[in-house]
């Protein structure tokens, strides 16, 4: 239970440094100001601070250390009542929720000064039963709130670093995808088909004899770009063919195919550096 220590407002006396009254940011006060104004509420003591009438209740019993479940409501009553009245003089709506626990204690009590008959025993039990649950409950749940509070927060407690690696500079060229090729491929033979003249011709073609031009095409020049490697006019078997044999290349990896971002031109080049 935090405690607030009373405040107050003093002023060093002339003696202390034999001239002055007091010091304001450091310097030296000779004489009061004549329009010097103090609010009536500027020398208030406060309490010990409560959460409500279950914590204050909870504060006297721990502090004299009472069996909470043997509570002298006597002395309680007494220490509670003498504490609401003097939050009565100061706020009398924060006292309204302190009066209605004060009116409970003295049921209880009252209650306790009956005659206790064997049917009221039987029926009722003790009349602090109740009264003892809630203190419990309370007293478990701010337990539980004061484990929680000692548990390091972000912001309170600890801040949350930020470290920022530089990446490596080493230039990484997009892998290419199946989708991209497909996308390319079908470029060309789009194109391809626009200039196609109808001709019927028997032509004996051969995949090793295209990966042969492509890799002597490739030799002197450090990136190809995809469709300079295929040739419109020749018609779509002659296409064809060279994309196996580009196709056939890559699997062997004697080219590589590269792009330089997505949706950028696909660029081909060898694998190996020529002698």
């Amino acid at each position: 239970m935090a405690a607030t220590q009373a405040a107050s407002i003093a002023l060093p006396a002339a003696a202390n440094d034999g001239v002055s009254y007091a010091r304001l940011y450091g310097e030296p006060l000779f004489k009061l100001p004549n329009d010097l104004y103090i609010p009536p509420d500027a020398l208030e003591i406060f309490l010990e601070a409560f959460e409500g009438p279950l914590d204050l209740l909870l504060y006297l019993i721990r502090k004299q250390n009472f069996n909470i479940l043997d509570i002298p409501m006597a002395q309680v009553t007494r220490q509670y009542l003498a504490y609401v009245d003097q939050i009565r003089l100061s706020n009398l709506e924060l006292a309204a929720e302190y009066l209605l626990m004060a009116a409970m204690l003295i049921e209880i009590k009252s209650r306790m000064l009956l005659p206790v008959r064997k049917v009221d025993t039987d029926e009722a039990g003790d009349p602090r039963a109740e009264l003892v649950r809630r203190l419990l409950e309370y007293e478990q749940m701010k337990l539980a709130a004061r484990e929680l509070d000692a548990v390091p927060q972000l912001g309170r407690d600890y801040v949350r670093t930020q470290i920022y690696i530089e990446q490596s500079l080493v230039t990484r060229w997009p892998d290419v995808e199946i989708i991209d090729l497909q996308s390319a491929w079908a470029d060309v033979i789009k194109r391809a088909r626009l200039i196609e003249h109808h001709k019927i011709s028997r032509e004996e073609l051969s995949v090793r004899e295209h990966m042969t031009a492509i890799l002597r095409r490739l030799q002197h020049a450090r990136f190809v770009e995809f469709t300079e490697l295929f040739d419109p006019a020749r018609g779509v078997p002659v296409l064809v063919v060279n994309f196996v044999a580009l196709l056939e290349l890559a699997k062997e990896t004697l080219i590589e195919i590269t792009q330089a971002e997505p949706f950028a031109p696909i660029y081909v080049r060898l694998a190996y550096s020529p002698t």
